[in-house]
């Protein structure tokens, strides 16, 4: 038995007179005298800078493997055992924001120009700014693609609440508050981080490399906005169509429906999302 855990402790935060390692009060934990040596600080270390962390580990299996489920466990109250949905799309979104990584939340000048719905708008604002500036449009489109790639990553959190509002028109009728389909859209919104962004990364990375050792052609001529979209696509439909049924518990012929529908919906906030990014790029330049 821990003797120490069974002695009397005066909080370092609150005063409070307990018994035990955790302050009945406010929740702070006692530091042990173990917790004081190298070998104990150095493990926190690992943990903190490499994420292996259970709860991590099995909250971010769960949403790839079985999606809807983490969220589900949330609204209903059973977070002990798992990490936030929250907390998870944090981790995951500082992972995206500091490593190189394939921009799914991201759109260059080009495609906002000539791909997406509003490209007949940036065009004329594009134009403008060129004649005002007295800019080349090799030179703006350097400075805009570095400036959209660093605001995409901080404004991932604006995909999550696009994303909730087509989700609670079209499951309105399951007995789900707003801040549920919120929660459900991190944990969308953290799939996407994981799968299609980070994962194939490092999947089209390892490709890249072998494509160069055995001097095969670069797989980026592969890789355009089609690409992604196709993947975005298979990916998505793949996690609505699971998730409707755990999170929502969605069944029958309407599933298929609905779950079409969410990548319908999904596709109009993604869009509304890059429609924003334009200007704020435009705006911060």
């Amino acid at each position: 038995m821990n003797d120490f855990a069974h002695q009397q402790h005066v909080c370092k935060s609150c005063s409070n007179t307990f018994v035990g390692l955790y302050c009945n009060l406010c929740g702070e934990k006692v530091i042990e005298p173990k917790e004081r040596k190298i070998q104990s600080v150095i493990g926190h270390l690992l943990v903190a800078s490499t994420i292996v962390d259970n709860k991590f580990l099995k909250s971010l299996w769960y949403t790839v493997t079985k999606p809807g489920f983490l969220s589900r466990e949330y609204v209903d109250g059973r977070r002990v055992m798992y990490m936030r949905p929250l907390q998870m799309f944090f981790i995951l979104n500082l992972i995206y924001f500091l490593f190189p990584v394939l921009q799914m939340f991201n759109s260059s000048l080009y495609t906002q120009l000539h791909v997406l719905p509003h490209s007949k708008l940036a065009q004329r604002i594009v134009v403008q700014m060129l004649k005002k500036d007295s800019m080349t449009m090799a030179g703006f489109e350097l400075m805009y693609n570095e400036k959209t790639t660093s605001l995409a990553k901080l404004l991932v959190v604006v995909f999550v609440l696009l994303a909730s509002l087509p989700l609670s028109l079209i499951f309105r009728k399951k007995n789900r508050y707003f801040t549920d389909h919120v929660a459900f859209s991190v944990e969308l919104t953290s799939f996407n981080l994981a799968v299609n962004a980070i994962a194939l990364s490092v999947i089209f990375a390892f490709i890249n490399m072998i494509l160069r050792i055995t001097h095969t052609s670069s797989y980026g001529m592969y890789l355009n906005d089609l690409t992604l979209t196709i993947i975005f696509v298979s990916t998505n439909l793949y996690f609505i169509f699971y998730a409707a049924r755990t999170f929502y518990s969605q069944r029958g012929k309407r599933l298929i429906l609905k779950a079409f529908a969410g990548i319908l919906g999904l596709f109009v906030a993604l869009e509304v999302y890059r429609f924003f990014l334009f200007f704020i790029t435009i705006w911060t330049m």
